[in-house]
């Protein structure tokens, strides 16, 4: 799937990884495109949560985000404040546990978009405060616009 050029931005993640294995334990070299506020100290958060599980990130600050995430097919209730790309059109949307993006890339479902997290619930990966946790599902998206729960978070220890 080619991705086209958004605000002279060209989405995509370079991935490198030497391989994925099926328990998605082994990830090495994974670059992320976030695209995001220059603000939002979550998305941060969440980079850094990335960044220490083995990725490498790349952050970018669009001209108008939620015009972005228009282009790139996502729908209002899917949105977060921050989408990370993978070149093969995956879109990682919000404080995703890298866990289960790492269980994503190792066998994508066919017809999917990728997985979001809408809002920001407290306790996720960037949006930590003490020990407050709001539990929250996992949405796997399709390309057809529909979704489904890839995995429901009810307490913190299951985002590790």
């Amino acid at each position: 799937m080619k991705l086209k050029s958004v605000n002279g931005l060209v989405p995509g993640l370079i991935f490198s990884a030497t391989s994925i294995l099926a328990n998605a334990q082994s990830i090495e070299d994974v670059v992320l495109n976030v695209y995001k506020e220059p603000t939002c100290g979550c998305c941060n958060g969440w980079i850094d949560h990335m960044n220490d599980n083995g990725y490498t990130t790349a952050f970018h600050h669009p001209t108008n985000i939620q015009k972005l995430k228009d282009e790139f097919g996502l729908k209002n209730e899917w949105r977060s404040c921050h989408t990370a790309v993978h070149e093969d059109g995956y879109y990682f949307e919000g404080h995703i546990p890298e866990k289960f993006i790492a269980q994503f890339l190792s066998a994508p479902p066919q017809g999917a978009m990728g997985l979001a997290v809408p809002g920001m619930p407290i306790g996720g990966p960037g949006m930590e405060m003490g020990n407050r946790f709001t539990p929250y599902d996992i949405l796997l998206i399709n390309k057809d616009g529909s979704h489904s729960i890839f995995a429901s978070i009810k307490k913190a220890a299951d985002q590790n």
